[in-house]
C-alpha cells in the first residue's frame, strides 16, 4: 500500500492537452484507511495484465475532497471505501478499448474518453471496518444486468450495501453510472481535460 504521506503532484505536462496539467492528488492522503485495491495495476482485469505501473489513486483535488467526505459517511455506518479505480492515463484507455470496444461499458478515447481520463471519476466498493469483503452485486467490471446501478434481481444484502454506497456517494455529488453501479463521476468531469500523464510511485 502506498504510504499515506503528503502525495500532492502539479504534473508539468500532459501530451492530451495544453498548457500545465491540472493538480492532481493522492486519494490515501485524505482517506487514509482505503483499501486500495486497484485492479489495472494487477493481472485481475479485463485485459489479463497490469496496465498501471503502481497502484496509486490519482484524482483532481476537488474530488479526491468529495471522495473523502463519502467515506466519512460510510465509516459512520462501520464501512470503508474500496479503491478499484482512478485516474486512468488515456493510453490505458486506448489498451482497454482495444481488447473491449464495447461502447457503454468501455469509453472510446478517440471520441471523448473516459472520465477516469479526467481524473474525475472513480471506481469504488465496499469493505468492512477491518478491511475485508462485504456483499455487493458483482465484482469489478462484471458486465451485465446484475452489474446495473438499479438492479433489482441481487440477493437483499448485496442490494443495501450497493445502496448505501450510492446514497454516501451522490450526497457529495457524485453521479452513478447507470450500468455499473461501482462507477462514479464527480461534477468536476465538465469541462476537464483528458490526461496522459503516466501514474508514477509517489515520493
Amino acid at each position: 500500500m502506498i504510504a499515506a504521506a503528503l502525495l500532492s503532484a502539479s504534473l508539468a505536462a500532459a501530451p492530451a492537452g495544453r498548457g500545465r496539467a491540472p493538480e492532481l492528488v493522492d486519494a490515501l492522503t485524505l482517506v487514509p484507511d482505503a483499501v486500495v485495491d486497484l485492479r489495472y495495476a494487477t493481472p485481475d482485469n479485463l485485459i489479463g495484465r497490469p496496465l498501471y505501473p503502481v497502484a496509486r489513486c490519482l484524482l483532481l483535488r476537488p474530488v479526491a475532497e468529495r471522495l473523502a467526505r463519502a467515506a466519512d459517511r460510510l465509516r459512520a455506518q462501520g464501512l470503508r471505501l474500496r479503491l478499484w479505480d482512478c485516474y486512468r492515463p488515456l493510453s490505458v484507455q486506448r489498451a482497454l478499448w482495444a481488447a473491449y470496444p464495447r461502447r457503454g461499458y468501455v469509453a472510446d478515447p478517440e471520441h471523448g474518453g473516459s472520465h477516469h481520463n479526467r481524473a474525475a471519476a472513480v471506481d469504488v466498493a465496499l469493505a468492512a471496518r477491518d478491511g475485508g469483503e462485504v456483499e455487493l452485486p458483482t465484482g469489478f467490471d462484471a458486465f451485465g444486468p446484475a452489474a446495473h446501478a438499479w438492479a433489482a434481481g441481487v440477493p437483499r444484502t448485496a442490494r443495501a450495501n450497493r445502496d448505501r454506497l450510492r446514497r454516501a456517494m451522490e450526497a457529495e455529488g457524485f453521479k452513478v453510472n447507470p450500468v455499473e453501479w461501482w462507477h462514479f463521476d464527480a461534477p468536476e468531469a465538465q469541462g476537464a481535460r483528458l490526461l496522459d500523464v503516466p501514474i508514477a510511485p509517489g515520493k
